[in-house]
């Protein structure tokens, strides 16, 4: 009998898709649940591209969080891609997370959001994020409202960047999860390769450090990523920009800007490998590289027409 009561509780593991509009703080919040970083985030929009899971751990629980695009009205192939896969990530997930900035008073953008979300048969669940600083009363109608329209099963007040509710929620999500074996080894944060991780964290530096419109218009493409005789990473990435009037952008004068970025990236990658980083970006203009099929499958993204 003791040993019955001693015995480890059987393993749990689930997919929970983290949706939501455009900057709601959804890579805030994977971060958090998971407990470091492991996708980028930005104060500018549409930060995320391609579905990126993070990992995280409770108890005997494994929970697959998948970082979604931001869902908006498309207008170019890239907000396609994005969007669709978005949705895509939602596919068999055991539960949805749908993250809405509680600081936002208008709320009419999520209505063909909620609209989806009312038909689908997954767990549904609201997280108003951002409550921090924000008056209780407008919260709670907000969550009565929200929770109406989308049919929410539950309803979580957090603050990703703070960490308040966070706790809460990832034990809920966690209880949720079916009973089954791990996907993924005790110590694996994410599901995306160093090589892809690598230009995730190039890309967050352009968002950081360049002007509003420029980061929409370049993406970062991987060339080779190797590791040298001494341990060290030895890491090539292409910066891709639609016009050649961009180039001074992002090189900055001298080359200061681009020595920046690089500068950084490094930097924050060598933490996140453990090693030395060796880190090398040229620039180069390809006028329609967002309608290129080779960069949406280096990025992550599905071809969508």
């Amino acid at each position: 009998m003791e040993s019955a009561e001693l015995s480890p509780a059987p393993p749990h593991c689930g997919l929970v898709a983290v949706i939501g509009a455009p900057n709601a703080g959804k890579s805030t919040l994977v971060n958090a649940l998971v407990g470091q970083k492991v996708a980028i985030v930005s104060a500018k929009a549409q930060t995320t591209r391609a579905r990126l899971m993070g990992i995280a751990i409770h108890g005997a629980a494994q929970i697959m969080l998948v970082d979604t695009p931001g869902l908006f009205e498309p207008r170019r192939r890239l907000d396609r891609a994005m969007v669709h896969a978005a949705w895509e990530g939602a596919q068999a997930a055991d539960a949805v997370v749908l993250v809405v900035d509680a600081r936002k008073k208008n709320r009419d953008y999520l209505a063909p959001i909620l609209t989806s979300l009312a038909a689908r048969p997954e767990r549904r669940i609201l997280v108003l994020n951002k409550v921090d600083g924000t008056a209780k009363e407008p919260l709670l109608i907000a969550a009565a409202e929200l929770s109406a329209a989308g049919g929410f099963d539950e309803v979580f007040f957090v603050s990703a960047l703070t960490g308040d509710g966070v706790p809460e929620l990832k034990a809920q999500l966690a209880a949720l999860m079916p009973q089954g074996p791990w996907h993924y080894p005790e110590d694996q944060v994410s599901d995306a390769s160093e090589r892809l991780l690598a230009t995730e964290i190039t890309r967050e530096q352009l968002y950081r450090q360049l002007h509003d419109e420029l980061p929409y218009d370049s993406a970062v493409r991987p060339e080779s990523y190797q590791t040298r005789k001494d341990g060290s990473i030895e890491i090539h990435q292409q910066i891709v920009i639609a016009r050649d009037s961009q180039r001074p952008i992002v090189l900055g004068k001298g080359g200061a800007r681009l020595k920046a970025i690089g500068e950084a990236a490094r930097r924050e990658l060598a933490t996140l490998l453990g090693a030395k980083v060796h880190l090398f970006l040229h620039v180069k203009v390809e006028e329609n590289w967002a309608d290129s099929r080779e960069v949406y499958e280096e990025i992550g993204l599905d071809w969508v027409k």
